[in-house]
């Protein structure tokens, strides 16, 4: 155990479980709120029965392919890594559900709140995003921290990311296939052919489609993240395995004590956005961002200086947090309602449908452009001053504070829960105008945290390449060899092929449900009139089944492709692979979620009241808009940053396999 007071690194668990400390005070502070009336809590079981329901079946399929796994890595990789896989695996699960349970219980307790003001409203709701966002980064240092002191190897380590990527795939993929097709089949037939609003308690697929934010948009990203900051710390510890005679141990323990530093700045930060008590969402929770983004760029500065003793390798750590706010802030100009884009594209909904999916389609590819330099510029300064240790460190640091963008990006489905309450249970139209407000910051804000998150996951995945690249000894790579070319070629159409399938699935179960929902509105009677009740369960079941039949295949596709590549064309080959579906990925997730969100916003900015409000031509053509936008932005593009990811951390740990 005298690693553990070796080099400071004692500051790490102790920060996880301080974490893990406010996370229960926030959760106290959250259930103990009103959760309004009898009709209210009504609503509020209904989704958080079919939300449950939904995850003891994603988890019991999660657990099936685990018990699958574990044994495969038990003999293949040996006791230690098989461990670190289900530590990894099993504290993404509790992460999951953890935050999904707190944001099903704040979703009611929001909207209680805002029958008294904003502020009341944001006082619950984005504490209850706070839960997701600090379990993930408080288990995580324990987890890794916990597992280093067992075994003192970052080789050993590597299956800790593995297994969380695995429960992120299957969590992300699963969730985003629910979400979209409960919320596509509730928007085509609820507001095209029914010509009734969205959340309108007469839609059968409204409890599902709520029940689908916490399940993909809480649960998902929370899983996303998890994979993301486990998967970086074990990169970073593995370079710095190669840096001992300048560092010392330092080198290897250093990128987890600069993560705890920046999640001690996510915890301050939330705790600055809840005592504002701000009736200005989007102002709070802008400056407990940025307020977090300055404490964790002072932390790096201290420890480059004093721990490191090398302020060079300041620039690196540096750049990462200023690259991801750079990046969301690139993503939010191209899907806001408040900017040119978004206004433009209202504008071509006037013409009809058509030219709404042509300009939406534009915008995604054009917004791909600004994230790219500055990802770009992030490598280069950080490549420059630390090299690939710097590049990992400067991945590390960026993803340090995602804490308080879990918590961000949580907020959101937390507030559209609430309006879609106040708007079930029959609140006065104030609370929702309130709720509606919230909600449409969390739109805004969810622009932000995706192309944080892309940012993220490319940084990540570029740290796991040099990882790999490490332990397979590859000092260069031969882009002239037919080896590598073919690798290429394989990596960068996996991206493609990921998310054709997650599209055709959203397609299929979306099919399923709006038959459903049809079918209801036709056999049962008076449900048009408000008289009758809808079968809500069918729905939610509708969405679970099709979610877990859907997931299987791209995810073993996900699995098994590094692996044939690498044994039977070799390292050079693998590498290949780790390159196309980086770039192509990346690439496709901006597009993706960036025209799907400018999409979202077009139609919300039309129902604000341009060119016609709801009802006009121009609201018809931007909800088909919004409808195809949808799987783009919430399903596909999510899933990428998990597809490229695995597929890093897969070859990174089969990499001493390939060389022996």
């Amino acid at each position: 155990m005298s690693l553990l007071w070796s080099d400071l690194f004692w500051v790490v668990p102790l920060v996880g479980i301080i974490t893990l400390f406010v996370v229960w005070v926030y959760y106290r502070g959250v259930r103990s709120a009103d959760p309004g009336d009898e009709k209210m809590r009504e609503i509020n079981h209904a989704i958080r029965t079919g939300a449950f329901a939904f995850i003891r079946r994603e988890y019991t399929t999660v657990g099936w392919v685990l018990l699958i796994a574990i044994p495969v890595i038990f003999f293949v990789l040996g006791g230690a890594p098989s461990i670190s896989f289900i530590v990894g695996a099993l504290f993404s699960l509790s992460a999951g559900f953890i935050g999904m349970n707190a944001a099903t219980l704040a979703n009611v307790r929001t909207a209680q709140a805002a029958k008294k003001s904003a502020a009341d409203a944001i006082h619950i709701a984005f504490p209850a995003g706070a839960i997701m966002g600090l379990t993930v980064v408080g288990l995580n240092l324990i987890g890794i921290s916990v597992l280093y002191l067992l075994f003192p190897d970052p080789e050993l380590l590597t299956s800790y990311g593995l297994g969380a990527s695995l429960v992120a795939l299957f969590a992300r993929f699963g969730g985003g296939i629910y979400t979209k097709a409960a919320d596509v089949g509730a928007d085509l037939v609820g507001k095209l052919e029914e010509g009734i609003p969205e959340d309108d308690p007469r839609n059968p697929a409204v409890i599902a489609d709520n029940v689908g934010d916490n399940v993909g948009d809480v649960c998902g990203m929370g899983s996303d993240l998890f994979e993301s900051e486990a998967e970086v710390m074990v990169a970073a510890m593995t370079i710095g395995t190669t840096l001992t005679a300048t560092y010392g141990v330092k080198a290897i323990v250093g990128p987890v004590l600069l993560f705890a530093l920046g999640v001690l700045a996510s915890v301050i930060g939330i705790y600055f956005v809840k005592m504002l008590r701000s009736h200005n969402a989007y102002h709070a929770i802008n400056m407990g961002n940025y307020l977090t983004c300055a404490l964790a760029v002072i932390g790096g500065f201290f420890f480059s200086k004093f721990y490191l003793n090398d302020l060079n390798m300041f620039m690196a750590v540096m750049v990462g947090p200023l690259a991801g706010l750079f990046v969301g802030l690139a993503s939010e100009y191209y899907t806001s309602d408040e900017k040119k884009p978004v206004h433009n594209l209202a504008a071509s909904a006037q013409t009809g449908a058509a030219t709404t999916i042509i300009d939406g389609v534009a915008i995604g590819m054009k917004s791909t452009v600004l994230p790219i330099l500055i990802t770009s510029a992030a490598v280069l300064i950080a490549y420059r001053f630390g090299g690939f240790y710097g590049l990992a460190l400067s991945a590390v640091s960026m993803l340090s504070i995602s804490g308080i963008t879990i918590a961000v990006d949580a907020y959101g489905p937390v507030t559209d829960n609430a309006g879609g309450i106040a708007e079930m249970a029959g609140l006065p139209e104030e609370v929702r105008e309130v709720t509606d407000a919230l909600d449409s910051v969390g739109n805004s804000m969810a622009a932000v945290t995706k192309g944080f998150d892309i940012s993220a996951a490319a940084l990540t995945a570029l740290a796991l390449f040099a990882a790999y690249a490490s332990a397979a000894k590859l000092e260069t790579i031969n882009l002239l060899s037919p080896h590598v070319i073919i690798g290429l070629f394989i990596g960068g159409v996996l991206p493609f092929f990921f998310s054709a399938q997650a599209l055709d699935a959203v397609g299929r179960a979306a099919g399923h449900m709006i038959e459903e929902v049809r079918r209801q509105m036709r056999e049962i009677p008076g449900l048009r009139e408000g008289k009758a009740k809808p079968d809500y369960a069918r729905c939610v079941d509708i969405s679970t089944r099709m979610a877990l039949k859907e997931m299987i295949y791209p995810s073993l596709v996900a699995l098994i492709a590094p692996v044939l590549i690498g044994f039977t064309l070799g390292t050079e080959a693998l590498a290949g692979v780790l390159g196309g579906s980086l770039v192509t990925g990346m690439l496709l997730a901006l597009f993706l979620a960036n025209s799907g969100g400018a999409w979202d916003n077009a139609k919300k900015y039309i129902e604000a009241g341009a060119y016609g409000g709801k009802g006009s031509n121009a609201h018809s053509a931007a909800v088909i808009g919004d409808t195809v936008g949808d799987p783009f932005k919430d399903t596909a593009g999510p899933s990428l940053n998990i597809l490229f990811k695995l597929i890093e951390i897969v070859a990174l740990a089969i990499a001493p396999l390939l060389i022996r």
